[in-house]
């Protein structure tokens, strides 16, 4: 039987008022007994989705900014569910870029990532640059089933070359089997005190992310290890969560060195 498939790549932007722009897309994958397809993408707003070729076993799906933001005033939410059985990978085809509004109101963007029974989602996008006079405050909520796996990445940069970086405040919380698994709450850029202190950020300007989770995973056979070499401005650690799951965090002086510590992290730790 055929799988319907919903595309609404054209669907019009919501714009409530002059504030800033409202905009949800989805994304569903299944598994039809033989491979994961995907019968939802639902663009919307800065949302594109844009198939890719199956590798590894993974439906892939790629986002594509069709606008510029967020910015101050937006109201923007992504949801992603890979259901049972489904292997799904996500990427981005560039940043995101957090910019001054027309308004003083922060910008949000809510990300809701679903992960069925043994099933697999990879989140891998590209960086949020957090652009000085921005404010934004990012969620990325995720639900997993117990026999699920996820391999979850975010990258942040604060400013861009030669400016300091906007307001950016995020919080990653993950709940496997309706339990607390991560709940981690981070803020960035003036009013927040102390932020570029030696105890949180210093003088580096990325930092990011890197949580595996797989049932297989023994917290026990995987001992804490360190990131980086010592003689750069790079560094970061992998180590056991409570729970088969593994965190890396990392800062760096530049977005690519950031990017080689969390890969370094996802060499040494199982590959869901």
């Amino acid at each position: 039987m055929s799988t319907l498939v919903e595309d609404l790549a054209t669907q019009p932007v919501a714009f409530p008022d002059a504030s800033g722009v409202v905009a949800t897309a989805r994304i569903r994958a299944g598994h039809n007994g033989r491979a994961t397809t995907l019968p939802l993408l639902s663009s919307d707003g800065p949302f594109h989705f844009q198939r890719l070729r199956p590798r590894d076993g993974l439906a892939r799906v790629d986002i594509i900014g069709a606008m510029s933001g967020p910015l101050g005033g937006d109201r923007l939410t992504l949801h992603a569910d890979a259901g049972p059985r489904a292997r799904l990978q996500i990427t981005a085809a560039a940043s995101t870029i957090a910019l001054r509004g027309p308004t003083d109101a922060p910008a949000t963007y809510d990300i809701r990532l679903t992960v069925g029974d043994h099933a697999a989602l990879h989140w891998l996008p590209q960086p949020l640059i957090s652009t000085a006079g921005s404010n934004l405050r990012q969620t990325c909520t995720v639900d997993i089933a117990p026999t699920a796996r996820l391999i979850l990445r975010e990258e942040q940069i604060l400013g861009r070359t030669g400016e300091t970086s906007g307001q950016l405040t995020t919080r990653i919380t993950v709940l496997r089997a309706g339990h607390p698994l991560l709940d981690q709450h981070t803020s960035y850029g003036d009013p927040h005190p102390a932020w570029d202190g030696p105890a949180i950020m210093g003088s580096h300007r990325a930092c990011g992310q890197l949580l595996i989770v797989d049932p297989s995973l023994s917290p026990a056979a995987h001992p804490a290890v360190l990131l980086g070499d010592p003689d750069t401005p790079a560094h970061g650690v992998l180590a056991p969560l409570v729970g088969p799951a593994l965190l890396a965090t990392a800062v760096a002086d530049t977005a690519t060195r950031l990017r080689h510590l969390l890969d370094d992290a996802l060499r040494q730790a199982p590959t869901p």
